[in-house]
């Protein structure tokens, strides 16, 4: 019997899945879509290269994208799938 319920545990730990990948890929579709709107906000295009010449609010949309992907690897990168 004892070993039995040590099995059954054993398998329930193994069949766990991360879903980090998929709920990372759907938080960074989101960080991108909000990016990208905030660019054309600004009256830009996301991906064109500005280097040191970038406006403030572009500056701004490039921070807020940052802290979008962080918030993005912290959460969805350790989200367990029942």
């Amino acid at each position: 019997m004892k070993s039995s319920s040590t099995i059954a545990i054993t398998i329930a730990l193994l069949t766990t899945v991360s879903a980090g990948p998929l709920a990372y890929g759907a938080c960074q579709a989101g960080c991108a879509s909000i990016v990208m709107a905030c660019y054309s906000a600004a009256g830009f295009t996301w991906g064109a290269t500005a280097g040191a010449t970038a406006p403030a609010s572009i500056i701004a949309c490039n921070a807020a994208f940052g802290k979008c992907s962080a918030v993005c690897a912290a959460i969805a990168l350790g989200a367990p799938t029942p």
